[in-house]
């Protein structure tokens, strides 16, 4: 059976760094599932692979799309999937690496996502319902067509109840009748990485600060010279949101930072909500407990000669 090693966790945790170190052990190859990621010279602020760590193992789905294009789920999904296939035809190990739930379960759940382009004029009309004070008005909506959608969604994801509408409108189907489960062809081990929040924090916190030393502004700048307007999805993105308005003179530089460090801290705690600790569908690694390569090593290669125990973290 074909395997696949997905390595999870919150912002920052270190989940790119031990995957290089695996990939370079046991023959590997990165898929990444990062939405930052996925865009073109949004370098610094997505915390992308150096060169020269791109270099040292095969990376797939960085640098994809320009930052004022569209991209979904279902693109990503169907793009990891092709990713995954081809790594495992050349009979190396697929890791799939990264913090946005949504990519990462839509791959080891195999959700069949609804392949319904994109109504600009329909969002059009339901973002200036928002803008206008209408949020519960849409979500409320939403509520009527398809309850289980929002209970899932929320009252507060804008972005995902202008979707779960648009779709509606589209098929008249709910969109989460549409958004059905597949096993996915392949056996997968999903490894967590996790520390104390006070440790968190601080890695996060010093991330930050080394962002903005190796170029941060200059990167925003940049973007913002070539057209890219602060509004688009892609530039909301922690950092650049934040440095987009110190540059437009509306935050000074201190307070543009301590922004991005406070709403990363509480991004984290959302991507809790994706990879529990309670989920025992993961295999956490406390960074506490000291060097975890030779246990996490250890551990996939038991996976791949299936030997890992019936009680194991497996999917």
């Amino acid at each position: 059976m074909n395997h696949l090693v997905a390595i999870v966790g919150p912002t920052a945790i270190g989940k790119s760094e031990l995957a290089l170190r695996l990939a370079q052990n046991l023959d590997g190859e990165i898929i990444s599932a990062d939405s930052r990621q996925v865009y073109r010279l949004m370098d610094i602020g997505t915390a992308k692979p150096t060169p020269e760590e791109l270099s040292l193992v095969p990376h797939h789905l960085i640098d994809i799309v320009n930052p004022d294009q569209d991209f979904s789920l279902a693109q990503y999904q169907e793009l990891a999937v092709k990713a995954i296939a081809e790594v495992q035809s050349r009979k190396r190990l697929p890791l799939l690496v990264g913090g946005s739930g949504q990519y990462v379960w839509s791959i080891l759940e195999g959700w069949r996502i609804p392949r319904v382009p994109p109504n600009p004029e329909f969002r059009r009309d339901l973002e200036q319902r928002q803008a206008q004070g209408n949020q519960d008005e849409l979500y409320q909506e939403l509520v009527k067509v398809d309850p289980m959608a929002a209970e899932k969604i929320g009252p507060f994801n804008t972005r995902r109840i202008i979707r779960a509408l648009e779709v509606h409108h589209r098929t008249k189907i709910p969109i989460s009748q549409l958004q059905r489960k597949e096993p996915p062809p392949f056996a997968a081990l999903v490894i967590g990485l996790t520390t104390d929040r006070s440790e968190l924090y601080h890695r996060i916190d010093r991330r930050v600060d080394d962002m903005v030393q190796r170029g941060l502004v200059t990167e925003v700048a940049g973007l913002l010279e070539k057209g890219y307007a602060p509004e688009l999805p892609a530039m909301s993105s922690l950092g650049y949101r934040q440095i987009g308005r110190f540059l437009q003179k509306e935050l000074s530089l201190n307070t543009a930072v301590q922004q991005i460090k406070f709403n990363t801290h509480r991004f984290t705690r959302r991507q809790y909500t994706w990879f529990s600790p309670k989920d025992n569908r993961i295999t956490w690694f406390d960074l506490r407990n000291g060097k975890i390569d030779a246990q996490v090593s250890c551990l996939i290669t038991e996976f791949i000669a299936g030997l890992t125990s019936g009680d194991r973290a497996t999917i």
